[in-house]
């Protein structure tokens, strides 16, 4: 067998062939390694392309051009379509933009692939549930963010979203254990938040005609802030409501405690009382009390109406004279005087009171404004429409030029935070 085989080697036509077939496999492996280099050359040139469009987008970001980073991300994800972070940014540029569509298309994108670790999968359930919440999609929104929260109860992020969900649905009782949840982990002014969400939620049993229930939120709201005025009025039109007078005015008066900027409102409470209460003495008290230790405007035209509806006008004009010199533009004040000279036929007194109107006609004497955002109202709300920050709004004064002085730099409301004159940019 080995003599055949020698035999067949040395065979000229033989060894020609077995020269071809080494040589054929030289060259091809040759040919391979210089394919392979190739590839790896342009392989590593398109990974260099996909960077820079990567890099560029974030560049992009920085410079807050979110075109031209779309356009550079989309440019890296064609080259390189396995880079997770690149359809993450693409994402969240999408819905900043308020293409929602896109936005959702990508995070799902992104779940669905087959080799990707549980915390990227996360991530992107948290970002695709941020997206149906910037969408309005608040249902799908509410099932996505509770799945992350479910698989990580620790995401900060997720349940603050939650919460912003409950708010616009008025949930209150889950806006307020969501609240509660994000106070173990982060740190804040959480209390005075759930103060004000138990008096959402009592204000609800309040419209559904439960008191009783009504009256613990409220309460329950005071045993966390005890400077909530919106607890500390809502408890007292309660009481009003039973006809528990002296303890109505006793909760009317904790906003003048507390903040007497604010006591326009326990003032226009007491107004609705003058007609259903016997005896007004409580009433007298509480406001000579007032007048004593906060006085203003609306302290002196509460004292007004009280005096009016002893049937004493010259006490009341008298009042009403305090009022306005300490606050010209002071507009139901002044109505009120002109009401009051026009019903005693004082012609004279009415016709003087009409040409010192005059110069602050159309000048509202209250306004209100966010000292976070700048928002400005013609009324008062405990959260801000615009920010949605909760006490920021506070009254502030008009700047007239025979009202005294403007608001010096720096003055504060009764929260203690800055305000602005109306016409001053924010």
């Amino acid at each position: 067998m080995a003599d055949s085989v020698w035999q067949w080697l040395l065979n000229l036509a033989n060894q020609k062939f077995w020269l071809a077939v080494f040589v054929v496999f030289f060259l091809g492996l040759i040919a391979g390694r210089f394919v392979h280099r190739r590839r790896e050359k342009r392989f590593r040139s398109w990974s260099r392309e996909g960077d820079k469009a990567f890099f560029k987008g974030i560049q992009y970001i920085l410079a807050n051009d979110p075109d031209h980073a779309i356009e550079e991300f989309t440019k890296s994800v064609q080259i390189n379509s396995d880079t997770i972070e690149t359809y993450v940014a693409l994402g969240n540029l999408y819905r900043s933009k308020g293409d929602i569509d896109r936005a959702i298309r990508i995070r799902q994108s992104i779940i669905l692939r087959p080799n990707i670790s549980e915390l990227i999968k996360l991530r992107a359930l948290l970002d695709l549930g941020l997206d149906y919440l910037k969408g309005g999609f608040l249902t799908r929104a509410l099932e996505t963010l509770s799945h992350v929260i479910r698989k990580e109860p620790s995401n900060v992020e997720a349940l603050m979203a939650v919460e912003k969900i409950h708010l616009e649905t008025k949930d209150w009782e889950n806006a307020f254990s969501t609240r509660q949840k994000i106070a173990r982990m982060m740190k804040g002014d959480h209390a005075r938040v759930l103060a004000h969400y138990q008096v959402e939620k009592g204000k609800v049993h309040q419209e559904a005609g439960d008191p009783g229930k009504a009256k613990s939120a409220f309460e329950k709201a005071i045993s966390l802030d005890e400077a909530c005025l919106d607890a500390h009025l809502h408890l007292g039109d309660l009481y009003f409501q039973k006809q528990d007078y002296k303890k109505a005015i006793a909760s009317w008066k904790k906003v003048v405690d507390i903040s007497p900027s604010f006591t326009f409102l326990a003032y226009r409470r007491l107004e609705g009382a003058y007609s259903k209460m016997k005896n007004l003495k409580p009433v007298a008290e509480f406001l000579k009390e007032c007048a004593a230790s906060h006085p203003d405007p609306f302290t002196h035209m509460a004292l007004a109406r009280y005096r009016y509806n002893e049937h004493d006008r010259e006490a009341a004009l008298r009042e009403l004279d305090a009022a306005l010199e300490l606050a010209p533009s002071f507009w139901e004040a002044r109505k009120f005087q002109g009401e009051i000279l026009l019903e005693g036929e004082m012609k004279e007194e009415a016709l003087g009171a009409y040409r010192d109107l005059i110069a602050y006609l159309n000048v509202p004497h209250l306004s209100f404004q966010c000292s976070e955002c700048g928002y400005k109202a013609s009324d008062l709300q405990w959260q801000c429409p615009q920010c949605k920050q909760w006490d920021t709004i506070g009254p502030v004064k008009p700047a007239l030029t025979d009202a005294g002085p403007p608001t010096p730099p720096g003055a504060k409301n009764a929260l203690g935070r800055p305000l602005e004159t109306p016409g001053e940019k924010t």
